[in-house]
C-alpha cells in the first residue's frame, strides 16, 4: 500500500491539538510537582540518616568501652548501609515518578477529552452549519461557564445571519412579484402606441422595437431572480423522478439553432440517469449550463456533454470552447451577476445570473456545482447530484 503525500505530511508535521497541549501541560506539572516532592522528601531522609551513631551507643552500652578498631568498623558498616538506603530509595522514587507520570498523562488525556468535549460539538454543529440550516441552534446545556458563554454568542450570530438572509430572499421574490405589474402595464402601452389606425411613425416603430427587446430583457432578469428566490429557499414543490438525459436533449433542442449558426460540434455521452426533485427547477439548471456553452463559445467552437452515474452520485460534465479563461475568476461565477470582461450593465447578452441560479438549484437539492477552466480555453461545468436510488424508481411514477 503506498502512502499518500498527506499522511506524509501528517507523518512528519504531527497535528497538535489544544487535547495534545492540555496533556503535556498536565504531565509537566505533575512531573514538575512530582520531582520536587521526591527532592524534599529525599533531604529529609537524608538529614535523617545523618542522626545518631546508634551502633556504637548500643555497643557502648552493652559491652562498655569500644575500642577504635570496632568504632571505625561500626561507622563504615552504616555509612555504607545508608549509601545503600539511598541508592535504593532513589531507583525507588524513580519507577514510582515514572509510574505517575504516565498515569498523569493517561488520567490528562481524559481529563482534557472530557473539558473539550464541549467544544468539540460546538466545532462540529457549527461545521455542519450552512445557508440552508441557518434555523439549526448548537444549545449547548450544563453549567453557565465559558464554553456555554461562546456557544449562546454563536446561536445569536446564526439567528441574526438567518434574520438578514430570510430578509434579502423575501425582498427579492417580493420586489420580483412587484415588477411583473409595471412591465406588463409598458408593454400595454406600446401595444396602444403602436396600433393607432392613423399609422405609426417609422422612427416610432424603431424606438418600440428597441423598448420590447430591454422588456424581454427585464422579464428574463424578473423571472431569474423568482427562479433563484425560489431555489435559496428550497421551495421544490412535488419532487418526481426527473430523468436528466431528456433535459438535456429538450435544451439542446431548444439552442439548435444558435447551435447551427455558429457551427458548433456537440458530442454527448449520456448515461441513463434519474435524480429526484422539482422537474422546473431541475429543467432550469441544464437549460441555463447548456445556454451558457452556447452563447459564450467560439465560432466552430465544441460542446462535450457527459452523463454518467455511480453508486449515490449523478455528474454531468459539460465542458465548452472559448477563450483562455483566469481560474480565480472563473471561481466567482456562481455568485449572481459575475460575468467576464467588462460586459457587465447595459446588455442583452445575459445578466450573470445563469451560474448563480444553477448553483442555487444544485445546492436545493442536495448537489454542488464546480467551475473550472479548461487548459486549451473555454469552461468545464460539473454538476454533482444524488442519483435516485432502486427504492426511488419503483416507488414514484415518472
Amino acid at each position: 500500500m503506498t502512502a499518500t503525500p498527506e499522511l506524509l505530511s501528517r507523518l512528519r508535521r504531527p497535528q497538535t491539538t489544544v487535547r495534545w497541549r492540555l496533556t503535556l501541560l498536565y504531565g509537566a506539572l505533575f512531573l514538575g510537582c512530582g520531582a520536587a516532592l521526591l527532592a524534599i522528601t529525599y533531604a529529609l531522609v537524608v538529614h535523617a540518616t545523618n542522626a545518631h551513631p546508634l551502633l556504637s551507643s548500643f555497643l557502648g552500652r552493652e559491652f562498655g568501652p569500644v575500642p577504635p578498631e570496632i568504632r571505625a568498623v561500626s561507622q563504615f558498616i552504616r555509612s555504607q548501609q545508608r549509601i545503600a538506603d539511598l541508592h535504593q530509595l532513589e531507583i525507588e522514587s524513580a519507577v514510582a515518578l515514572a509510574i505517575m507520570a504516565i498515569a498523569s498523562m493517561l488520567l490528562g488525556w481524559v481529563i482534557a477529552g472530557r473539558v473539550l468535549r464541549p467544544l468539540r460539538t460546538i466545532t462540529t454543529t457549527t461545521r455542519q452549519i450552512s445557508e440552508t440550516n441557518l434555523h439549526r441552534r448548537l444549545a449547548i446545556g450544563g453549567a453557565r461557564d465559558e464554553l456555554r458563554e461562546l456557544a449562546e454568542t454563536i446561536d445569536g450570530l446564526l439567528e441574526r445571519l438567518e434574520t438578514a438572509f430570510e430578509a434579502q430572499r423575501r425582498f427579492v421574490a417580493n420586489a420580483s412579484h412587484e415588477l411583473r405589474t409595471p412591465l406588463a402595464m409598458m408593454r400595454t402601452t406600446l401595444d396602444v402606441a403602436v396600433a393607432k389606425p392613423e399609422g405609426v411613425p417609422s422612427q416610432t416603430r424603431a424606438l418600440d422595437a428597441e423598448l420590447r427587446l430591454d422588456l424581454d430583457h427585464a422579464d428574463r432578469l424578473v423571472d431569474s431572480f423568482l427562479v433563484l428566490a425560489r431555489a435559496q429557499h428550497r421551495e421544490l414543490g412535488e419532487e418526481r423522478l426527473v430523468a436528466l438525459e431528456q433535459l438535456i436533449a429538450a435544451a439542446l433542442a431548444a439552442h439548435a439553432g444558435e447551435i447551427a449558426a455558429a457551427q458548433i460540434a456537440v458530442h454527448t455521452a449520456l448515461t441513463p440517469v434519474h435524480v429526484l426533485g422539482s422537474e422546473m427547477l431541475l429543467a432550469r439548471m441544464v437549460e441555463n449550463v447548456i445556454e451558457n456553452a452556447v452563447r459564450y463559445n467560439q465560432p466552430h467552437g465544441s460542446i462535450r456533454i457527459a452523463l454518467e452515474r455511480d453508486a449515490e452520485n449523478a455528474r454531468l460534465v459539460i465542458d465548452s470552447a472559448g477563450v483562455i479563461l483566469d481560474d480565480a475568476a472563473v471561481a466567482q461565477l456562481a455568485q449572481p451577476f459575475r460575468r467576464f470582461g467588462a460586459e457587465r450593465t447595459g446588455s442583452q447578452n445575459g445578466h450573470g445570473l445563469g451560474l448563480s441560479i444553477v448553483a442555487a438549484i444544485a445546492q436545493a437539492h442536495d448537489g454542488a456545482v464546480e467551475l473550472n477552466a479548461l487548459p486549451q480555453g473555454g469552461l468545464r461545468v460539473q454538476l454533482t447530484l444524488p442519483a435516485a436510488t432502486l427504492a426511488h424508481t419503483s416507488g414514484r411514477r415518472m
